[in-house]
């Protein structure tokens, strides 16, 4: 989306019409317009693509990274049994840290951002070669 934004500004800069821009990308009269007003006002740059702020982490980048150290120690000295980190753990050991509480899909997410695991999951699938005649009735032909 950016590269066509970018392509449309140097074809409006170089004198076609924002008629001819927009048949030629594809998009409407309307933001082939926009585009050469934020073209004509602002610059190249406004037709660069920006990332969306979103909401600030509760946490600092201190916080997460100290976070990602209680993260490698491992769960058994966050206090846990064992050893195994679940996102559940993980949100809980953030909470009792930091008075933060995250739900543990979120939680997640942040072990994804932080490096700390992969965000694939592994599917098993189960393959059965087994028959259960016990449940096919029995067929009898009457002749």
């Amino acid at each position: 989306m950016e590269s066509r934004r970018l392509l449309a500004a140097q074809d409006l800069q170089r004198g076609l019409t924002q008629s001819q821009v927009a048949r030629k990308f594809g998009v409407s009269r309307t933001t082939a317009s926009r585009w050469y007003r934020s073209l004509s006002g602002k610059g190249l740059e406004s037709l660069r693509k920006r990332r969306a702020p979103g909401r600030p982490s509760r946490l600092t980048a201190t916080q997460l990274s100290d976070i990602a150290e209680v993260y490698r120690a491992g769960a058994r000295a966050a206090g846990f049994e064992t050893d195994r980190w679940t996102t559940a753990r993980f949100a809980d050991a953030i909470f009792a840290r930091f008075a933060v509480r995250y739900d543990p899909d979120h939680v997640g997410r942040i072990m994804h951002r932080l490096g700390l695991r992969e965000r694939t999951r592994q599917r098993t699938r189960v393959t059965t070669a087994v028959s259960f005649p016990q449940f096919m009735p029995e067929v009898s032909r009457a002749s």
